[in-house]
């Protein structure tokens, strides 16, 4: 969500003078952002003009994700992104796609740092956890009989849709839906709900063709199954046993090119190519046929992609080096924020 009008502008406001307090309370060395949120631009604003003494000390400023751009200024998120960044005295960047653009923009190379990507460290922490969610039984997704280690999990596709663009606009939404009817005719597709969504779809009086997602003889069928929005490892087991994910997410994408899912992204652009250029998602625009297109390729597909460089699982062991390093002259010991 980006900064806006009206109630966005000013739930903006009230983060930044309650953070403004904090951060003169606090006196950290460090801010850390992270992401593209109307937080992420806010607390970097505020930080940018405290001053703790008179000759205008301040916290340094580190803002994790750096770098990411999809050039489309009707994006909130792209502009949060590159105020945040001309903002930083830190960027930590995940792919080497924002190298270029940072340069492109002037940020001193002596700023930014390749890292990785903190979101694949939680991924990779997690996975091996995900597996004790109950979540695959409760959808009827396991064949019959099946238990224990030996269990077989039927196909099935997970979807997740939240943006404005995709969303808030009736027909935008039912075109969205209307390609992805053939998916439906072939696996059961599982979509989480997000709140905003959920609020849109009793709004228009969408018809998802939906089957009870309780009811255990409909479980393993296609068509749209509508399930509350889910906590971290509950989506996490879902997503890594999908046959195949179809997402507005900016994060989905990374972590099924991470996980070797192929992944659909229903927007005309990307502020992650690396999942395009190596991982395994594809940019279906949001037309019928454009989704329908992309999802058949999709099935075609025989390559799982490559893990992009420094998805490792040590982004976060990166940053608190450069960090350390560069506050390593103070006798004292570093004090971040992180929001």
């Amino acid at each position: 969500m980006g900064i806006g009008s009206g109630t966005h502008a000013t739930q903006t406001a009230e983060i930044m003078k309650r953070f403004e307090e904090i951060v003169l309370a606090e006196r950290p060395d460090v801010l850390i952002v992270v992401g593209d949120v109307n937080s992420t631009v806010a607390c970097a604003l505020v930080t940018s003009k405290v001053s703790f003494d008179s000759v205008g000390t301040r916290p340094l400023i580190a803002h994790v994700e750096a770098g990411l751009r999809s050039f489309d200024r009707t994006m909130p998120e792209e502009v949060n992104r590159i105020i945040t960044d001309h903002l930083s005295d830190l960027l930590f960047v995940t792919e080497e796609s924002g190298l270029t653009n940072l340069q492109k923009e002037g940020v001193s190379s002596d700023s930014v740092h390749f890292v990785g990507n903190t979101m694949i460290d939680s991924l990779l922490a997690f996975k091996g956890k995900a597996d004790s969610s109950t979540k695959l039984d409760e959808l009827g997704l396991l064949a019959a009989g099946q238990n224990g280690d030996g269990k077989k999990v039927a196909r099935y596709a997970l979807l997740t849709l939240h943006r404005p663009a995709n969303v808030d606009n009736r027909e935008s939404f039912q075109n969205i839906l209307a390609g992805l009817q053939e998916l439906g005719e072939d696996c059961p597709i599982i979509f989480p709900v997000h709140p905003r969504t959920q609020k849109r779809i009793k709004e228009f009086g969408i018809d998802l063709n939906l089957r009870s997602s309780n009811a255990a003889d409909g479980r393993s069928r296609g068509g749209m199954h509508l399930i509350d929005p889910l906590g971290y490892l509950d989506f996490l087991c879902l997503m890594k046993n999908a046959a195949i994910v179809v997402t507005d997410s900016g994060g989905v994408q990374e972590e099924t090119t991470c996980l070797g899912i192929p992944c659909v992204t229903v927007r005309e652009n990307t502020e992650r190519p690396v999942t395009v250029d190596k991982g395994t998602n594809i940019i279906a625009g949001t037309s019928q046929d454009g989704i329908r297109t992309a999802l058949r390729a999709q099935a075609r597909r025989t390559s799982t992609g490559t893990i992009p460089l420094h998805w490792d699982g040590k982004a976060a062991t990166r940053i608190v080096e450069v960090l350390v390093r560069t506050r390593v002259h103070q006798k004292s010991p570093l004090r971040p924020v992180l929001v």
